[in-house]
C-alpha cells in the first residue's frame, strides 16, 4: 500500500486529514483541499498560501469577498470554479455557526447580538436587519431591509412595518452592521430608532432593540438606555 509520500502534493492534506482529522490541518491545507488540484508550477497548497497573504491571512476578510472579488485577486491558477467552492464552503461555515448561535426565545441582547454577529459580520457593506418575534420573544423570522455601501444604509420605516404585520410579530429588533469597526452610533441611527418606535406604537408594535454589529462586538440602544 502506497504511503502518504507517494501522494501527489495535491492529494497530501486530504490523506492527512483522513489519518489525524480536519482539526489538524492548517488553514491552507483545508483551502487547499476545496481548490482540488494546482497547476503545473504550483501545488493546491501553494495556490491556498498565496490565497490567504493575498487575504492579510484573515479568514473574516476572505469570508467577505465575493467570487468575482476572490477572481480579482488574481491567483494564477484560482479560476471562477475554484472560487466558487470556496464561497460555498464559506458560506457553509457561516450558517453553521449562524445555527449554532441562534436561540428560539431572546432573552438578553447578548443573544440576538450573536446570533446576527455570526450571520452578517462578514458583510463588506452596511447591511439593515430585522428581526420579528411574537408575544413570548420567539424569533419568527428576520430579514434584510436594505443594503447600502461601505459607510451607510437607509431603512424605510414602512417596509419594516409592513412585514412586522404580515408575521403577526409584537415585537421588532432593529440591527445594522458597521463594516469600519466602530461601534457608536450616529446621530441617523438614533433618529431614525425614534422614528420606527413612535410609528411601530401605533400598530402595537414594541421595538425592543437596536443593535450594531462589527468585527468588534455589538452596541445595544436598549442596554445603553437609547430607547
Amino acid at each position: 500500500m502506497s504511503g502518504i509520500k507517494d501522494w501527489s502534493e495535491d492529494d497530501r492534506p486530504r490523506e492527512k486529514l483522513l489519518m489525524k482529522g480536519a482539526e489538524v490541518l492548517s488553514n491552507s491545507e483545508l483551502l487547499a483541499i476545496l481548490i482540488n488540484n494546482g497547476t503545473r508550477d504550483k501545488s493546491a497548497v501553494d495556490l491556498a498560501k498565496e490565497l490567504l497573504l493575498k487575504s492579510n491571512n484573515d479568514l473574516q476578510r476572505l469570508g467577505k469577498l465575493s467570487v468575482k472579488e476572490m477572481i480579482g485577486l488574481k491567483v494564477k491558477g484560482l479560476g471562477p470554479a475554484k472560487a466558487v467552492t470556496i464561497a460555498a464552503a464559506l458560506e457553509l461555515g457561516i450558517r453553521r455557526d449562524t445555527a449554532v448561535k441562534k436561540r428560539d426565545k431572546v432573552l438578553s441582547s447578548n443573544d440576538v447580538a450573536a446570533f446576527l454577529k455570526a450571520q452578517f459580520q462578514y458583510h463588506s457593506k452596511e447591511v439593515f436587519v430585522t428581526v420579528f418575534l411574537n408575544q413570548a420573544n420567539k424569533i419568527l423570522h428576520y430579514e434584510i431591509i436594505s443594503e447600502g455601501g461601505i459607510t451607510g444604509t437607509v431603512a424605510d420605516p414602512r417596509i419594516i412595518l409592513q412585514k412586522a404585520l404580515e408575521h403577526k410579530a409584537t415585537g421588532i429588533i432593529l440591527s445594522h452592521n458597521h463594516p469600519s469597526g466602530n461601534l457608536k452610533p450616529s446621530k441617523q441611527d438614533e433618529l431614525l430608532t425614534q422614528k420606527i418606535k413612535s410609528a411601530a406604537a401605533y400598530f402595537d408594535i414594541n421595538v425592543m432593540d437596536h443593535i450594531i454589529i462589527s468585527d468588534e462586538g455589538y452596541f445595544s440602544f436598549a442596554d445603553e438606555g437609547l430607547l
